[in-house]
């Protein structure tokens, strides 16, 4: 089981493929099996690491309220450690916030990056008409984390997936070692969000990362994820956008071949751009 010691936690990872380098970074509540559906036909074009976040699964869960600069340094230093600097980084969610706070600081580490609809709610903090819809998906959350206080772990995940997330039925649709993740790693969740800056990008820092880029949305997902999508667009002028028709918050299991399909076509149409 290969793990590799990075800022003083130890963090289980997995290589495969052959190809350009590219790094896989999941939400929350999951870990590196989330990416299970895409990593076949990924590695048959690249060198990819998939690798379980601090607190997540078989990675180390330290003491104490963590950050997610603590995640972003972890990710550099895995990305540095490993060998896969500069890389292609794909993120999801919490993930693609993560991958996004990086590049924003440490651009050199990134040859691309793909960001599937981050939960930076405070990039669109200003936009009024979509008070109503943030001040409800945080009563939501508020609620999920009453139930984690209280110990009841399964039914703050379900919640957290039927009302914030994926929508209403969908925990029954996931598969049961993904239900039983969720329910290990709701700790972490309560942890991440304990962040005062958990949903905050500087958006004119992020500005000064011109490297390739793809963002991206699903349209089944709540509509402040397309608005934060277009924040970051604006910020990124030479990023590519793409919709996944039918998908929503995790289109690389709801819609495996779609997004691996195109991932790929991103970084080997940036692989020939100069």
């Amino acid at each position: 089981m290969p793990r590799v010691a990075v800022n003083g936690v130890e963090l289980f990872y997995e290589v495969g493929g052959d190809g350009e380098p590219l790094v896989l970074v999941h939400g929350s509540w999951g870990d590196h099996g989330s990416w299970g559906p895409v990593l076949p036909a990924l590695a048959q074009k690249f060198r990819v690491l998939a690798y379980d976040r601090r607190g997540h699964s078989r990675s180390e869960r330290p003491p104490g309220r963590g950050s997610r600069f603590e995640d972003e340094e972890d990710l550099a230093a895995l990305i540095e450690t490993l060998g896969f600097a500069p890389a292609y980084v794909a993120g999801n969610s919490f993930g693609a916030s993560t991958a996004l706070g990086l590049a924003a600081r440490r651009p050199e580490l990134f040859r691309g990056l793909v960001a599937h609809e981050p939960p930076l709610l405070g990039t669109v903090a200003d936009d009024p008409g979509l008070l109503p819809l943030t001040a409800a998906t945080g009563g939501r959350i508020e609620s999920v984390l009453a139930l984690l206080a209280a110990g009841r772990a399964l039914a703050g995940a379900r919640r957290f997936v039927e009302e914030v997330a994926l929508g209403p039925g969908a925990w029954e649709r996931l598969p049961e070692q993904l239900r039983e993740t969720f329910v290990a790693n709701a700790p972490t969740f309560a942890d991440e969000q304990a962040d005062p800056q958990w949903a905050d990008l500087d958006l004119g820092r992020l500005s000064h990362y011109t490297g390739p880029a793809l963002l991206t949305k699903g349209t089944q997902s709540p509509p402040w994820f397309a608005a934060i999508v277009a924040r970051l667009s604006a910020a990124l002028p030479q990023a590519e956008t793409h919709t996944f028709e039918g998908a929503g918050h995790v289109p690389h299991l709801s819609h495996p071949d779609a997004y691996a399909q195109r991932v790929t076509g991103f970084i080997e149409g940036a692989g020939r751009t100069p």
